[in-house]
């Protein structure tokens, strides 16, 4: 497998395609997938994860 990319977006979200450990602050794994998106704007009810809650109107 090549290397993992993390792309920032401008709106805040930050793309991850490739394998990583993702954990919580006990050192939990939190499930993703192959590609996925972590919430750069603090509005994602499924944090760390990106659930689109940035689009949502104010």
């Amino acid at each position: 497998m090549g290397k993992t990319q993390i792309t920032k977006k401008q709106n805040g979200q930050i793309i991850v395609v490739g394998d990583v450990f993702l954990c919580d602050e006990e050192g939990n794994e939190i499930p993703h997938g192959e590609r996925f998106t972590l919430c750069g704007c603090g509005k994602s009810k499924k944090a760390p994860i990106c659930d689109g809650s940035h689009k949502e109107p104010l």
